[in-house]
């Protein structure tokens, strides 16, 4: 993949309605991001934090782009959080993902105090809030999240599908076996 040309995702963003700031608003606008990800040529995975019911911080996939193998939409979220908050201790913060975060997106929400988790596709693969793994299952750490899982799954898991069926369309790459849902 390239991440430097653009590309036409066929799904169109979304409206939620601002009276009621619930799981699915705000991983509405997760999904949001997650499609301005597949328009940048970027695998369509997007986030979103919550603190005192306002957005703080929202991000998509950068990875392509940047050439930067941590530049996952939760990482950057939780960079634009933690400045918007003036702390990287982000209690009481929900971090809102599209697909369940890798060992790297997992360890950081647990590092980054988050009081809740919630992720739309689980992901048998990498995820590691309870798919191959699960950190924040761990006895002996000093925090625990709050998990809530399939929030918009249905939606997040027919745009991730899409995306790598039109990838594999002009031939199969290692970035589309290794973190295709299916």
């Amino acid at each position: 993949m390239n991440g430097d040309s653009s590309s036409t995702c066929p799904f169109p963003k979304r409206y939620p309605s601002q009276l009621l700031r619930d799981d699915t608003f705000f991983m509405t606008l997760a999904y949001n991001q997650a499609i301005d990800a597949w328009r940048r040529n970027e695998v369509p995975i997007g986030a979103v934090i919550e603190y005192g019911g306002e957005p703080v911080g929202a991000a998509h996939n950068e990875v392509e782009s940047t050439g930067d193998p941590t530049a996952h939409a939760e990482m950057l979220a939780i960079t634009q959080a933690a400045r918007a908050l003036g702390d990287w201790r982000l209690n009481g913060a929900t971090l809102y993902v599209t697909k369940e975060p890798c060992p790297m997106c997992s360890g950081a929400a647990l590092m980054s105090r988050f009081t809740r988790v919630v992720y739309a596709v689980p992901d048998a693969k990498m995820g590691c809030l309870g798919g191959v793994a699960d950190l924040n299952g761990i006895a002996s750490l000093n925090h625990h999240l709050t998990v809530t899982r399939g929030v918009l799954e249905d939606d997040c898991l027919e745009l991730l599908r899409a995306f790598f069926r039109e990838k594999r369309l002009g031939g199969p790459s290692a970035v589309d076996e290794m973190e295709s849902p299916d």
